[in-house]
């Protein structure tokens, strides 16, 4: 049973992946640490059953095989802090905050949302390094 399920998630990674890799010229991840993730924030069984780790292997490869680019934004790039709208750090932010509102600007803001906005930008600013 374990075995079918490992090969269902693979099986699915590997074509979501492809999707990807055939679509864009470039992918942009935050550069996560899986390992730390587990054992520090007590979310141990659901990381490691969300094989981030395998769907970024697989990811790199194919798109190092096409010729095409994968940009990792740093780990402690504050993504989910900072307002997408106008760039102001809320320092008080607590992991358990889904939605904050933004001192500076007044909006109210989906943090897994704004955390990949935030994700894009600097990844498209990385590229412009590169190139």
């Amino acid at each position: 049973m374990h075995e079918k399920v490992a090969n269902c998630r693979r099986d699915f990674l590997h074509k979501r992946s492809r999707e990807l890799v055939d679509s864009y010229d470039a992918i942009v991840i935050e550069d996560l640490n899986m390992k730390t993730m587990s054992q520090c924030l007590n979310l141990g069984k659901s990381v490691s059953d969300n094989a981030w780790g395998m769907f970024t292997t697989f990811l790199k490869y194919k798109l190092e095989n096409e010729g095409k680019l994968l940009v990792k934004v740093d780990k402690w790039f504050p993504s989910s802090k900072t307002c997408h709208y106008c760039g102001e750090i809320n320092k008080e932010l607590e992991l358990s905050d889904k939605e904050w509102t933004c001192s500076a600007c007044g909006c109210t803001i989906d943090r897994d949302y704004n955390a990949s906005k935030n994700i894009r930008d600097e990844g498209l600013r990385l590229l412009a390094l590169i190139a």
